[in-house]
Protein backbone atom coordinates (compact mmCIF):
# COMPACT_ATOMS: atom_id res chain seq x y z
CA UNK A 1 0.00 0.00 0.00
CA UNK A 2 1.10 3.50 -1.17
CA UNK A 3 2.22 5.85 2.31
CA UNK A 4 1.67 9.19 0.16
CA UNK A 5 -1.56 9.96 -1.49
CA UNK A 6 -0.59 10.75 -5.08
CA UNK A 7 -2.81 14.08 -5.99
CA UNK A 8 -5.85 12.64 -8.24
CA UNK A 9 -6.21 10.46 -4.45
CA UNK A 10 -5.33 13.72 -2.22
CA UNK A 11 -8.14 15.02 -4.03
CA UNK A 12 -10.47 12.65 -4.04
CA UNK A 13 -10.34 12.34 -0.08
CA UNK A 14 -10.98 16.04 -0.27
CA UNK A 15 -13.85 15.80 -1.69
CA UNK A 16 -15.07 13.49 0.03
CA UNK A 17 -14.52 15.44 3.45
CA UNK A 18 -15.62 18.43 1.91
CA UNK A 19 -19.32 16.60 1.28
CA UNK A 20 -19.12 15.23 4.52
CA UNK A 21 -18.59 18.48 6.20
CA UNK A 22 -20.87 20.73 3.93
CA UNK A 23 -23.42 18.15 4.35
CA UNK A 24 -24.49 19.89 7.74
CA UNK A 25 -25.57 22.40 5.93
CA UNK A 26 -27.60 20.17 3.78
CA UNK A 27 -29.24 18.95 6.27
CA UNK A 28 -30.62 22.16 8.12
CA UNK A 29 -31.70 22.85 4.55
CA UNK A 30 -34.03 20.09 4.71
CA UNK A 31 -35.24 20.57 8.17
CA UNK A 32 -37.06 23.58 7.45
CA UNK A 33 -39.86 21.38 5.69
CA UNK A 34 -39.06 17.39 7.21
CA UNK A 35 -39.40 16.28 10.60
CA UNK A 36 -36.35 15.10 11.61
CA UNK A 37 -37.35 12.13 11.88
CA UNK A 38 -39.20 11.24 8.43
CA UNK A 39 -36.01 13.17 7.21
CA UNK A 40 -34.13 9.86 8.15
CA UNK A 41 -36.35 7.67 7.73
CA UNK A 42 -36.44 9.34 4.17
CA UNK A 43 -32.94 9.15 3.75
CA UNK A 44 -32.67 5.50 4.41
CA UNK A 45 -34.98 4.78 2.37
CA UNK A 46 -33.45 5.95 -0.80
CA UNK A 47 -30.38 4.05 0.23
CA UNK A 48 -32.15 0.79 0.03
CA UNK A 49 -34.16 1.48 -2.70
CA UNK A 50 -32.95 0.75 -5.68
CA UNK A 51 -29.49 -0.20 -4.85
CA UNK A 52 -30.02 -3.47 -2.51
CA UNK A 53 -31.68 -5.25 -5.98
CA UNK A 54 -28.52 -4.33 -8.04
CA UNK A 55 -25.73 -4.33 -4.38
CA UNK A 56 -24.89 -8.39 -3.28
CA UNK A 57 -25.76 -9.17 0.62
CA UNK A 58 -22.20 -8.90 2.70
CA UNK A 59 -21.33 -12.31 4.22
CA UNK A 60 -22.23 -10.48 7.45
CA UNK A 61 -24.60 -12.24 10.03
CA UNK A 62 -28.20 -10.49 10.15
CA UNK A 63 -27.70 -9.55 14.09
CA UNK A 64 -24.83 -7.71 13.43
CA UNK A 65 -26.17 -5.88 10.34
CA UNK A 66 -29.30 -5.64 12.80
CA UNK A 67 -26.65 -3.47 15.23
CA UNK A 68 -25.19 -1.32 12.73
CA UNK A 69 -28.66 -0.33 11.30
CA UNK A 70 -30.15 0.46 14.34
CA UNK A 71 -27.05 2.48 16.08
CA UNK A 72 -25.81 4.07 12.68
CA UNK A 73 -29.68 4.81 11.73
CA UNK A 74 -31.71 5.69 14.98
CA UNK A 75 -28.64 6.67 16.94
CA UNK A 76 -26.78 8.72 15.07
CA UNK A 77 -28.67 10.24 12.24
CA UNK A 78 -32.05 10.24 14.25
CA UNK A 79 -30.31 12.26 16.97
CA UNK A 80 -28.64 13.96 14.97
CA UNK A 81 -31.24 15.11 13.10
CA UNK A 82 -33.45 16.09 15.82
CA UNK A 83 -30.71 18.36 17.81
CA UNK A 84 -30.26 20.25 14.31
CA UNK A 85 -33.78 20.94 14.46
CA UNK A 86 -33.26 24.29 16.43
CA UNK A 87 -31.04 22.79 19.32
CA UNK A 88 -27.78 23.22 17.56
CA UNK A 89 -26.17 24.99 14.50
CA UNK A 90 -24.80 22.97 11.75
CA UNK A 91 -21.57 24.30 12.00
CA UNK A 92 -21.24 23.08 15.82
CA UNK A 93 -22.69 20.10 14.80
CA UNK A 94 -20.27 18.86 12.87
CA UNK A 95 -17.64 19.84 15.15
CA UNK A 96 -18.88 17.86 18.42
CA UNK A 97 -20.07 15.01 16.53
CA UNK A 98 -16.32 14.11 15.98
CA UNK A 99 -16.35 13.23 19.50
CA UNK A 100 -17.57 10.18 17.75
CA UNK A 101 -13.47 9.02 17.75
CA UNK A 102 -12.87 9.12 21.34
CA UNK A 103 -16.37 7.08 22.11
CA UNK A 104 -14.85 4.51 19.69
CA UNK A 105 -11.29 4.58 21.09
CA UNK A 106 -13.51 4.03 24.46
CA UNK A 107 -15.46 1.30 23.24
CA UNK A 108 -12.34 -0.54 21.68
CA UNK A 109 -10.46 -0.14 25.20
CA UNK A 110 -13.45 -1.51 27.10
CA UNK A 111 -14.00 -4.56 24.67
CA UNK A 112 -10.37 -5.62 24.89
CA UNK A 113 -9.17 -4.71 28.34
CA UNK A 114 -6.69 -1.96 26.94
CA UNK A 115 -5.42 0.08 29.05
CA UNK A 116 -5.53 3.51 28.35
CA UNK A 117 -2.64 5.50 27.31
CA UNK A 118 -1.57 9.15 28.63
CA UNK A 119 -1.21 10.29 25.05
CA UNK A 120 -4.74 9.49 24.75
CA UNK A 121 -6.25 10.90 28.44
CA UNK A 122 -4.26 14.07 26.92
CA UNK A 123 -6.28 13.62 23.89
CA UNK A 124 -9.34 13.38 25.56
CA UNK A 125 -8.72 16.59 28.01
CA UNK A 126 -8.11 18.90 25.26
CA UNK A 127 -11.64 17.73 23.04
CA UNK A 128 -13.56 17.96 26.40
CA UNK A 129 -12.49 21.43 26.97
CA UNK A 130 -13.92 22.62 23.43
CA UNK A 131 -16.90 20.78 24.78
CA UNK A 132 -17.11 22.73 27.20
CA UNK A 133 -16.25 26.10 25.95
CA UNK A 134 -19.60 25.41 23.46
CA UNK A 135 -21.52 24.31 26.48
CA UNK A 136 -20.82 27.39 28.62
CA UNK A 137 -21.73 29.49 25.60
CA UNK A 138 -24.87 27.83 24.92
CA UNK A 139 -27.58 30.16 23.07
CA UNK A 140 -30.66 30.31 21.16
CA UNK A 141 -28.81 28.47 18.34
CA UNK A 142 -27.44 26.01 20.15
CA UNK A 143 -29.08 24.52 23.92
CA UNK A 144 -27.45 21.63 26.19
CA UNK A 145 -30.29 19.41 25.25
CA UNK A 146 -28.87 19.93 21.35
CA UNK A 147 -25.20 19.24 22.88
CA UNK A 148 -26.19 16.09 24.79
CA UNK A 149 -28.04 14.86 21.69
CA UNK A 150 -25.30 15.12 19.33
CA UNK A 151 -23.06 13.39 22.23
CA UNK A 152 -25.36 10.48 21.92
CA UNK A 153 -25.54 10.50 18.08
CA UNK A 154 -21.78 10.48 18.62
CA UNK A 155 -21.70 7.43 21.04
CA UNK A 156 -24.28 5.73 18.88
CA UNK A 157 -22.08 6.52 15.67
CA UNK A 158 -18.98 4.86 18.06
CA UNK A 159 -20.79 1.77 18.60
CA UNK A 160 -21.76 1.60 14.97
CA UNK A 161 -18.17 1.53 14.07
CA UNK A 162 -17.59 -1.36 16.35
CA UNK A 163 -20.31 -3.31 15.06
CA UNK A 164 -18.35 -2.59 11.43
CA UNK A 165 -15.51 -3.60 12.37
CA UNK A 166 -16.64 -6.94 13.88
CA UNK A 167 -18.18 -7.94 10.88
CA UNK A 168 -15.24 -7.80 8.69
CA UNK A 169 -16.31 -6.16 5.39
CA UNK A 170 -14.07 -5.06 3.06
CA UNK A 171 -16.32 -3.25 1.09
CA UNK A 172 -18.91 -0.12 3.67
CA UNK A 173 -21.30 0.28 0.73
CA UNK A 174 -23.36 -2.89 0.54
CA UNK A 175 -23.23 -3.46 3.74
CA UNK A 176 -24.49 0.13 4.47
CA UNK A 177 -27.09 -0.46 2.23
CA UNK A 178 -28.38 -4.18 3.78
CA UNK A 179 -28.30 -2.69 7.07
CA UNK A 180 -30.00 0.23 6.30
CA UNK A 181 -33.02 -2.40 5.92
CA UNK A 182 -33.02 -1.89 10.08
CA UNK A 183 -32.72 1.81 9.91
CA UNK A 184 -35.49 2.84 7.72
CA UNK A 185 -38.52 1.09 9.47
CA UNK A 186 -37.84 1.89 13.32
CA UNK A 187 -37.09 5.46 12.31
CA UNK A 188 -40.65 5.84 10.32
CA UNK A 189 -41.73 4.12 13.10
CA UNK A 190 -41.09 6.84 15.78
CA UNK A 191 -41.73 9.49 13.36
CA UNK A 192 -45.10 8.15 13.07
CA UNK A 193 -45.62 7.93 16.92
CA UNK A 194 -43.56 11.03 17.96
CA UNK A 195 -43.91 13.50 15.23
CA UNK A 196 -47.36 12.04 13.97
CA UNK A 197 -49.28 11.35 10.58
CA UNK A 198 -50.20 15.21 10.51
CA UNK A 199 -46.80 16.30 10.74
CA UNK A 200 -45.82 13.84 8.22
CA UNK A 201 -48.27 14.71 5.61
CA UNK A 202 -47.81 18.24 6.52
CA UNK A 203 -43.89 18.02 5.59
CA UNK A 204 -44.00 16.37 2.47
CA UNK A 205 -46.71 18.83 1.12
CA UNK A 206 -44.46 21.75 2.05
CA UNK A 207 -41.42 20.01 0.56
CA UNK A 208 -40.31 22.03 -2.08
CA UNK A 209 -37.61 21.30 -4.88
CA UNK A 210 -34.54 22.42 -2.39
CA UNK A 211 -35.75 19.59 0.31
CA UNK A 212 -36.19 16.72 -1.86
CA UNK A 213 -32.64 17.62 -3.82
CA UNK A 214 -31.28 18.12 0.05
CA UNK A 215 -32.89 14.27 0.70
CA UNK A 216 -30.97 12.59 -2.37
CA UNK A 217 -27.81 14.19 -1.84
CA UNK A 218 -27.85 12.22 1.79
CA UNK A 219 -28.30 9.33 -0.42
CA UNK A 220 -26.19 10.19 -3.63
CA UNK A 221 -23.30 12.13 -2.12
CA UNK A 222 -22.88 11.55 1.13
CA UNK A 223 -23.72 7.97 1.26
CA UNK A 224 -23.08 6.41 -2.06
CA UNK A 225 -20.00 8.58 -3.12
CA UNK A 226 -18.96 9.60 -0.25
CA UNK A 227 -18.64 5.76 1.52
CA UNK A 228 -17.45 4.25 -1.32
CA UNK A 229 -15.10 6.76 -2.25
CA UNK A 230 -13.76 6.15 1.24
CA UNK A 231 -13.36 2.68 1.26
CA UNK A 232 -11.85 2.60 -2.06
CA UNK A 233 -8.62 4.95 -0.79
CA UNK A 234 -8.44 2.80 2.68
CA UNK A 235 -8.20 0.00 0.11
CA UNK A 236 -5.27 1.20 -1.71
CA UNK A 237 -3.38 3.20 0.76
CA UNK A 238 -2.97 3.01 5.17
CA UNK A 239 -5.63 3.65 7.14
CA UNK A 240 -2.96 5.94 8.74
CA UNK A 241 -2.36 7.96 5.82
CA UNK A 242 -6.56 8.42 4.70
CA UNK A 243 -7.83 9.07 8.16
CA UNK A 244 -6.20 12.08 9.08
CA UNK A 245 -8.15 13.73 6.25
CA UNK A 246 -11.15 12.82 8.53
CA UNK A 247 -10.06 15.94 10.50
CA UNK A 248 -11.23 18.49 7.80
CA UNK A 249 -14.91 17.48 8.16
CA UNK A 250 -15.83 20.27 10.92
CA UNK A 251 -13.51 23.15 9.39
CA UNK A 252 -15.88 22.24 6.00
CA UNK A 253 -19.09 22.11 8.24
CA UNK A 254 -18.14 25.33 10.15
CA UNK A 255 -16.95 27.34 6.74
CA UNK A 256 -20.06 26.08 4.91
CA UNK A 257 -22.35 27.04 8.07
CA UNK A 258 -20.95 30.47 8.32
CA UNK A 259 -20.68 31.11 4.33
CA UNK A 260 -24.06 29.63 3.20
CA UNK A 261 -25.98 30.29 6.35
CA UNK A 262 -24.76 32.92 8.16
CA UNK A 263 -23.75 31.02 11.32
CA UNK A 264 -21.30 33.57 13.17
CA UNK A 265 -18.26 32.66 14.57
CA UNK A 266 -17.04 34.63 17.50
CA UNK A 267 -13.96 33.77 19.15
CA UNK A 268 -15.31 31.50 21.64
CA UNK A 269 -16.38 29.06 19.07
CA UNK A 270 -13.23 29.34 17.41
CA UNK A 271 -11.42 28.55 20.50
CA UNK A 272 -13.64 25.73 20.92
CA UNK A 273 -12.92 23.75 17.61
CA UNK A 274 -9.26 24.69 17.74
CA UNK A 275 -9.58 22.97 21.45
CA UNK A 276 -11.45 19.83 19.80
CA UNK A 277 -9.38 19.44 16.51
CA UNK A 278 -5.80 19.58 18.36
CA UNK A 279 -7.56 16.80 20.44
CA UNK A 280 -8.31 14.57 17.50
CA UNK A 281 -5.38 15.91 15.64
CA UNK A 282 -3.25 14.44 18.95
CA UNK A 283 -4.99 11.01 19.57
CA UNK A 284 -4.95 10.15 15.98
CA UNK A 285 -1.50 11.59 14.77
CA UNK A 286 0.65 11.23 18.09
CA UNK A 287 0.80 7.38 17.96
CA UNK A 288 1.93 7.30 14.55
CA UNK A 289 4.54 9.88 14.50
CA UNK A 290 5.97 7.54 17.19
CA UNK A 291 5.77 4.34 15.87
CA UNK A 292 7.64 6.49 12.91
CA UNK A 293 10.28 7.28 15.26
CA UNK A 294 10.89 4.21 16.73
CA UNK A 295 10.84 2.73 13.53
CA UNK A 296 13.79 4.96 12.00
CA UNK A 297 15.94 3.97 15.20
CA UNK A 298 15.25 0.57 14.64
CA UNK A 299 16.83 0.93 11.06
CA UNK A 300 20.15 -0.02 10.51
CA UNK A 301 22.68 2.99 9.64
CA UNK A 302 24.82 2.95 6.46
CA UNK A 303 27.16 0.54 7.89
CA UNK A 304 24.59 -1.81 8.72
CA UNK A 305 24.92 -1.69 12.16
Amino acid sequence: MNTILPVRHMLLALAVVAIWGTNFVVIRVALDHLPPLLFASLRFCLVIVPAIFFVPRPAVPWSNMAAYGLLIGAGQFGLLFVAMQGSISPGLASLVIQMQVFFTIGLSIWLTGERVRLFQWAALVLAVSGIVVIAIHTDATTTPLGIGLVLVAAASWAGGNMASKRSGVRSLLPYIVWSSLFSAPPLFAMSLILEGPEAIASGILRADGATWAAVLWQTVGNTMFGYAAWGWLLSRHPAATVTPMALLVPVFGMAASAVLLGEALPPWKIAAASLVLSGLAFGILYPRWMDRKVRAVALPGPDGL
